[in-house]
């Protein structure tokens, strides 16, 4: 996990290479700044980036095999590291020489630190640089955290602030703020700042100080509406409404929450389990953690609800009148 080299990082033990692939950016600029943290004397400003979109690799090896100026050690950047993808070489924008970046990868310089950074979703483990910079680099993989790793990682994030968030004061923040570990972060350094970063984390801390996401409260209020908890829902529904969001947006919302149950409910009679449930419907393997703690109501319940939907979709869209008092008799009525 990336936390574990995070980790060595912070205890100075700083490696020559190192490779940042996957597409959580945050996982990805973290690393970059933990490095800058960690190296004796360096700042954002003294970072040598590279574009590798705009200059060959051959620019890179020269900066790093150069020795420091008024710093002790070098630290480089070079971003967009296309060539490790499956894409044909030839139609790059810059003439790569990779023969030289594997020679160099044998022998690195020792007073640089050189960040490839491969912001894709897969490399190509066939290609011959591929096979060599994951051999002799430190791999991190900027990948969506899932399940307990998520938990873990605001887990993590709270002892690097010098709090304490338990299992169960995690699990609670995600369900207030979703998965987006940018959004995360930043609701982890608030709730250090209002600790003085000394101190443990409570449930009414959280539910003081964190913001619910819309999609979190949208979700909150299809799963009371579909479970006939009316006064929930429509306490819900208000708080949307304050918060700027409109009806017809929210009948939408609404119905696509409605048919991920449809789905899941459809899977779990297959006997699929949660990550291949998520991975067949392509949606955030909490998502589907979230509904399948609850008990949802049968599809027959759930298609009425759906068919429901459709028909005040077309009446807020169609008619005029108050729409979101129309939206609120709709949800006070119940399927």
């Amino acid at each position: 996990m990336v936390t574990k080299i995070w980790n060595e990082i912070e205890k100075g033990k700083i490696q020559s290479v190192y490779l940042l692939t996957g597409t959580e950016q945050h996982l990805i600029d973290e690393t970059v700044k933990r490095l800058i943290r960690a190296v004796p004397g360096m700042t954002s400003s003294e970072v040598n980036r590279f574009d590798l979109e705009e200059l060959p690799i051959q620019a890179v090896l020269e900066v790093a095999d150069e020795l420091p100026f008024l710093v002790e050690h070098k630290l480089i950047v070079a971003k967009n590291c296309s060539f490790l993808k499956a894409t044909d070489n030839s139609k790059e924008k810059q003439p790569h020489q990779l023969e030289l970046l594997e020679k160099w990868l044998e022998n690195p310089s020792p007073t640089a630190t050189v960040v490839f950074v491969a912001p894709y979703e897969k490399l190509d483990a066939r290609k011959k640089i591929t096979k060599k910079i994951k051999k002799h680099a430190v791999v991190v993989e900027a990948e969506t955290l899932q399940g307990q790793d998520l938990t873990t990682w605001i887990m993590q994030q709270g002892t690097d602030k010098g709090i304490k968030i338990d299992k169960k004061e995690a699990a609670f923040l995600l369900e207030m703020a979703g998965t987006d570990l940018l959004t995360l972060s930043t609701e982890v350094e608030k709730l250090a700042a209002y600790l003085s970063f000394d101190g443990i984390v409570t449930i009414e801390m959280i539910e003081q100080l964190v913001a619910r996401t819309p999609e979190m409260d949208v979700f909150r209020l299809t799963d009371s509406f579909v479970n006939g908890r009316k006064s929930e829902s429509l306490s819900v529904y208000h708080d949307l409404l304050r918060n700027g969001e409109e009806p017809i947006m929210l009948a939408s919302l609404i119905a696509s929450q409605v048919r991920l149950m449809i789905h899941i409910v459809n899977l779990r009679k297959k006997g699929y389990q949660q990550q291949q449930i998520a991975t067949t419907l392509h949606v955030h393997p909490y998502r589907v953690k979230l509904m399948m703690q609850r008990n949802l109501p049968t599809l027959q319940i759930l298609l009425k609800a759906l068919d429901d939907l459709a028909t005040i979709d077309l009446q807020l869209k169609t008619t005029s009148g108050n729409r979101q008092r129309r939206l609120e008799l709709f949800l006070l009525n119940g399927l």
